[in-house]
């Protein structure tokens, strides 16, 4: 299985958002953002040419992230509160076991712990050392089991690269 993560496009400002009084689990991508998003999801349909499930942390800013991409490949998304910002790491990979024949999984989310779910399926320690941009993306392979620490790195591109791959 290759497991495709993504980090949410650029949002709007914590703070400035803070001031409409609305939670910030509603906080959306910018119009900036979600251009930029739309070409990072050129670049990924051309590098990743097919992906079975779309799950997304149920934050508006990474549902609309991952609507962005599953729109370039006429996916829908799952919402998956275990990609939400405070889970563990091992919460996912039950999800992902639970996924059976799917050739490759796109999980959208946040920082740190996108970041931090990349270093566990890679080396398997809670220790992050792979932090992501925003709109930024990785793929990772599992040619074993899907266990924690056995993942291997296909590439890891920022969105800059990925924006201009998408030309």
């Amino acid at each position: 299985m290759d497991v495709l993560l993504v980090r949410h496009a650029r949002a709007e400002e914590r703070e400035i958002f803070a001031l409409t009084g609305a939670e910030d689990a509603l906080r959306p991508l910018t119009r900036g953002g979600a251009k930029e998003m739309r070409k990072v999801a050129r670049a990924l349909r051309g590098l990743v040419p097919r992906i079975d499930v779309f799950a997304s942390s149920p934050l508006l800013r990474a549902v609309q992230t991952a609507e962005i991409l599953a729109a370039r490949y006429d996916g829908k998304v799952l919402q998956l509160p275990q990609l939400a910002p405070g889970h563990e790491p091992a919460q996912v990979l039950t999800w992902l076991r639970s996924q059976g024949d799917q050739q490759c999984v796109a999980l959208v989310g946040h920082e740190p712990d996108l970041g931090v779910l990349a270093s566990w399926l890679l080396a398997g320690g809670k220790q992050g050392f792979m932090p992501m941009k925003k709109a930024g993306a990785c793929l990772l392979r599992f040619t074993g089991g899907i266990k924690g620490g056995k993942a291997e790195l296909a590439w890891a591109l920022p969105p800059g690269l990925l924006r201009e791959l998408a030309g």
